[in-house]
């Protein structure tokens, strides 16, 4: 069994800052790579950034410097310095057994959050 909830999403300024939440939850001992996606009306999911169970991590080149992928008792999203074209719905996701090393391709992930929704306003 496994499942996926995000949480920490809201409206925030530009130049704002949030800490997007993912709980796992899962019986499995087997190796895996968790990662967040978004997506905005009218777009395709895109990749944001990934961590695996030896965490490594991969960004999305609009990412880097400004979002920060971390796990503890769960997988954070750290997102900073917010612009208006990062509004969009957010998704936690998870590969179990994992079938690479972290990466931002959806198609590598087989289990999916709800999403939680962030809009930054300008």
């Amino acid at each position: 069994q496994v499942t996926l909830a995000e949480s920490g999403g809201g409206e925030v300024q530009v130049g704002g800052s949030l800490r997007l939440s993912c709980a796992l939850t899962t019986s499995t001992s087997s190796s895996y790579c968790m990662g967040w996606f978004r997506r905005s009306p009218g777009k395709e999911r895109e990749g944001v950034a990934s961590i695996d169970f030896d965490g490594s991590t991969n960004y999305a080149d609009s990412m880097k410097g400004r979002f920060t992928v971390s796990k503890a008792n769960a997988m954070y999203l750290q997102m900073n310095s917010l612009k208006p074209e990062d509004t969009a719905m957010y998704y936690c996701a998870a590969d179990f057994p994992a079938r690479t090393t972290a990466n931002i391709v959806p198609a590598y992930y087989r289990y999916w959050g709800q999403g939680t929704q962030v809009t930054v306003s300008s």
